[in-house]
């Protein structure tokens, strides 16, 4: 998620207040330390522009 959100040019700040977060819920998304909703998963990707698979799922040779 951290490569993505880079890669569209977002702060940690700027994704939280488009997905409704707080920063730190996006810091611990991208450490692993927390696993978000479907809802909120599906926001993130939204505002990103990547899908679900893309985002969360990565192929065996991007893991």
């Amino acid at each position: 998620m951290k490569a993505a959100r880079a890669a569209k040019g977002l702060t940690q700040q700027e994704l939280a207040d488009r997905v409704g977060v707080t920063r730190q819920t996006v810091v611990a998304i991208e450490k692993g330390d927390y696993n978000p909703t479907v809802r909120l998963c599906v926001d993130i990707c939204r505002a990103l522009g990547v899908t679900l698979n893309e985002l969360f799922w990565p192929g065996e040779d991007e893991r």
